[in-house]
């Protein structure tokens, strides 16, 4: 039977079908039986081949996965650019140490992280504060309000020509304002459960969204836990952009008890933000006890 082989993006995975995203077209494909043979599983915003059979036009085949420059085994996604880290000014408040951690998490796989500080509505002081203690971090910080149209529109720009993925803890309005950033994507928004004071999760699969020509986002489920084993005390200091300006008196310095510690002294004259240094100290302790989990 005539067939031809064509390439194009995995844009959703449901119910054990890849939806592939081919110019202006979406063919919905099976996995050749020989991916798992060789244990590869298709991962949303693969780069794909795939055949289409010449009498099933919207039915075809994965017959390649291209090399992924990165993927990410919560959400399961590839190929990403950016992630657009979000927290809420407050319900539910923020935590640094989590934050520090989707940081980390993201450098770790080459993904350039933007932290997104949302709902400033609620305390504007609040938010600014937040972009004080991140202002030498490395980091493009963007304080965001659904209710407020150049908020929006400093995101949308963030956002275009990326390929970007949005993370963050349950209920810190993450489908909010991509409803905001695209109207009538109607994506499915989670109250805050007063009780518990933390969001319900409702992204029920992982999905890429096209928002403008050649630029997608993705939109995913609060995590619950960050699990980063190969990160060890040793090297953790180099996700920490603002310790890189400064030279200790030893070459292997830790910035923990050591004599002659420049980022220390940093830290007591002003100029290295004293939360980044002390979520520094708690994530060294919690990996020095072998606390690998990152529960969030």
């Amino acid at each position: 039977m005539e067939s031809n082989i064509k390439k194009g993006k995995i844009i959703k995975i449901l119910g054990g079908f890849y939806y592939i995203q081919h110019g202006d077209t979406m063919i919905e494909c099976r996995a050749r039986g020989n991916f798992r043979k060789e244990k590869i599983k298709p991962l949303v915003g693969d780069y794909a081949d795939f055949r289409v059979p010449k009498d099933k036009e919207h039915l075809g085949y994965i017959e390649k996965i291209y090399d992924r420059k990165n993927s990410l085994i919560r959400p399961p996604v590839s190929n990403i650019d950016q992630s657009i880290v979000v927290f809420a000014v407050k319900d539910p408040n923020p935590n640094y140490i989590i934050l520090d951690k989707f940081l980390i998490n993201s450098l770790k796989e080459n993904i350039n992280p933007v932290i997104c500080i949302n709902k400033i509505d609620l305390d504007e002081d609040k938010a600014k504060e937040i972009g004080e203690y991140y202002k030498n971090s490395g980091f493009k910080v963007i304080l965001t309000s659904k209710h407020r149209d150049e908020t929006v529109e400093s995101l949308r720009e963030v956002l275009r020509g990326k390929t970007s993925v949005f993370a963050g803890p349950s209920g810190t309005g993450k489908s909010s304002l991509l409803n905001t950033v695209k109207p009538g994507l109607n994506l499915k928004i989670g109250e805050i459960s007063q009780k518990l004071k933390r969001g319900k999760h409702t992204t029920r699969h992982v999905e890429m969204i096209e928002i403008f020509s050649d630029s997608w986002v993705v939109d995913t489920a609060g995590f619950s836990s960050l699990d980063i084993k190969d990160i060890d005390k040793y090297n953790l200091k180099e996700y920490y952009y603002e310790f890189n300006d400064y030279y200790c008196k030893f070459n292997d310095c830790l910035h923990y008890k050591e004599p002659g510690c420049e980022v220390r002294k940093a830290v007591e004259d002003g100029d290295i933000s004293e939360l980044r240094y002390k979520n520094y100290l708690k994530i060294f302790s919690e990996i020095q006890e072998g606390d690998y989990k990152w529960n969030i």
